[in-house]
């Protein structure tokens, strides 16, 4: 899946501050509780197996940050910036900012980003690994594009069971992962896949996988 921002202005500015300003508390908050999964279905959604990236173009605050931060792989074109200003504004990026921020990146340059509201632009991105590429922005939907068919070259259930092993590790001390029986892992090891990709490479063609939607063999 590629998630991007119509236009170049913004890939997405946040939230939606007039809104909470004129609406009740409770009634926000009501609103609130009723978005599955938060923004965008993705920041607290622990079980999609599907990579997802994300095609930055412009403006990525706030929530529109911490969305980019959900998916698996961002891409940011060279007018892209990154900031979560939830503070000037009396919030705290609790959708994920502050929690994936500190992760992903050193914690000193994190809390600059989280208490002191720096901007990053698309290069300090890149040299933070906020992003993994930055390219002209007239290319970014191609190089997304790219990445996609990169990933569809790969078996599916292998794609799905490498990002529940990396996402679910990540929450368990190493040694333990190693040894981890990561259910998406152990149903690829029983596949059709498991043994089709040795048998395409000796055979010199390319790999017929299963489909997504046949995984349940």
């Amino acid at each position: 899946m590629i998630l991007t921002g119509a236009g170049d202005r913004a890939f997405c500015a946040g939230n939606d501050l007039k809104y909470d300003a004129l609406t009740p508390l409770e009634e926000n908050r009501n609103a609130r509780r009723k978005i599955k999964y938060g923004f965008g279905g993705l920041t607290h959604n622990y079980k999609i197996m599907k990579p997802i990236i994300a095609a930055v173009n412009g403006f990525a605050f706030g929530g529109g940050f911490e969305i980019a931060l959900a998916c698996d792989i961002v891409i940011a074109s060279e007018n892209a910036t990154f900031r979560l200003p939830e503070p000037l504004v009396g919030r705290i990026a609790a959708t994920g900012g502050i929690n994936r921020l500190v992760r992903q990146i050193p914690y000193h340059i994190a809390m600059d980003v989280l208490l002191a509201c720096r901007t990053l632009t698309a290069q300090e991105a890149l040299h933070y690994g906020v992003v993994s590429r930055v390219v002209p922005y007239e290319d970014l939907m191609k190089e997304a594009e790219k990445v996609a068919q990169d990933i569809l070259k790969c078996s599916p259930l292998g794609i799905m069971a490498t990002k529940q092993v990396a996402n679910d590790g990540l929450e368990i001390p190493l040694r333990e992962a190693m040894k981890n029986k990561f259910p998406l892992f152990y149903k690829f090891l029983t596949s059709k896949d498991w043994t089709e990709g040795p048998v395409a490479f000796t055979e010199k063609r390319k790999p017929n996988w299963l489909n997504p939607e046949d995984l349940n063999e």
